[in-house]
């Protein structure tokens, strides 16, 4: 089968930053779901894994983001049949989205939902399983709470940020404001529906000060460690951060005095793990998808970037390290072609 990967890690501009392979079709293991994928998306994980991550054999097939059609399961797998259409956000310890067939434990799959595309759809899932977890484990809130408490977004306008202002505004109580620098974003996170808009590129205290709020609930998206200071001054007593980036160091001990719980969300941390609640992330991409195809979500996807080829991809990796993606690029898969 037809893959994109890398042999050796490093920036995007290199000649042979991505190539393309040509590998065997995988076998499933018992709890496996062999997928012919239709569609993809990028993230941040993936151009920070290939910049970065040396392959551990002779190259590695990058993508996390996929939605497409089961064509055989393992012995032990109970949720799938081969024809189902799925979408799942992978696991970063197995070979990548970014090719005809992948294998991903049944676990960690939703239904794919049926009001979108392939394409469109795989744009949704890291994200929304990020965006939840943000929300229901690191900030242990239930659906239905947080009125009367505020919610900062700082990078508002990115994949996660896009869907975890939906996910706020439909399932809790929360307030949300969400950070946004250009005109462009400013009006995305309003489509997003963003109760309040504030700059990052101003310290982030006084532009809340402005605004007379100090939100309980702050998810730091991007930055952290430029932001990190005015959010200690921002939050609320006895609030809470969650980050998602590789700040290079925190200076935590002003945290103390306000009794500030600081969290880290990893979505693959369960797949990596194969923790006991692993099922977890099965049930919140059904329900994504019921959210979506009923119209209390809306897709986060921005742009299209045609069918699967390393020139695509390439691009679209481009402009995900340029820090001027909004929402989510996606590609239709190499069934496509």
């Amino acid at each position: 089968m037809k893959a994109i990967g890398y042999t050796k890690a490093g920036p995007i501009a290199g000649e042979d930053a991505l190539i393309e392979l040509e590998v065997d079709v995988p076998r499933p293991g018992p709890t496996d779901l062999l997928v012919e994928v239709r569609g993809i998306s990028v993230n941040p994980v993936d151009v920070k894994v290939r910049a970065n991550m040396q392959p551990d054999g002779p190259h590695r097939i990058l993508g996390f983001d996929a939605a497409g059609i089961v064509k055989e399961v393992g012995s032990e797998v109970t949720r799938f049949s081969p024809g189902d259409e799925v979408f799942y956000a992978g696991d970063i310890t197995r070979p990548g989205t970014n090719a005809e067939y992948q294998l991903v434990d049944e676990r960690i799959v939703g239904r794919k939902p049926s009001s979108l595309g392939f394409a469109e759809a795989a744009g949704m899932p890291l994200t929304a399983i990020t965006a939840w977890e943000i929300l229901f484990d690191s900030f242990g809130l239930n659906e239905g709470e947080g009125a009367g408490q505020a919610l900062l977004v700082i990078g508002g306008a990115g994949g996660v940020g896009s869907i975890l202002i939906q996910l706020a505004k439909k399932l809790t109580g929360l307030t949300v404001v969400a950070t946004a620098s250009r005109p462009e974003t400013k009006a995305w996170v309003e489509k997003m529906g963003a109760d309040h808009v504030v700059n990052h590129r101003k310290p982030l205290d006084e532009e809340m000060k402005a605004l007379g709020l100090s939100p309980r609930y702050v998810a730091a998206l991007t930055n952290t460690d430029q932001h990190f200071t005015a959010i200690t001054e921002l939050i609320k007593p006895r609030g809470q951060i969650a980050l998602i980036d590789d700040p290079k160091s925190l200076d935590v001990l002003p945290l103390k005095f306000k009794a500030i719980s600081l969290s880290w969300e990893f979505m693959f941390t369960r797949s990596m793990f194969e923790t006991e609640d692993m099922d977890v992330q099965h049930l919140l991409l059904n329900r994504v998808a019921d959210l979506l195809d009923d119209g209390t979500l809306v897709s986060t996807v921005k742009r299209h970037g045609g069918t699967m080829t390393v020139e695509n991809l390439r691009k679209a990796h481009e402009l995900q390290e340029s820090g001027t993606a909004i929402g989510k690029t996606v590609l239709d898969g190499f069934s496509a072609s």
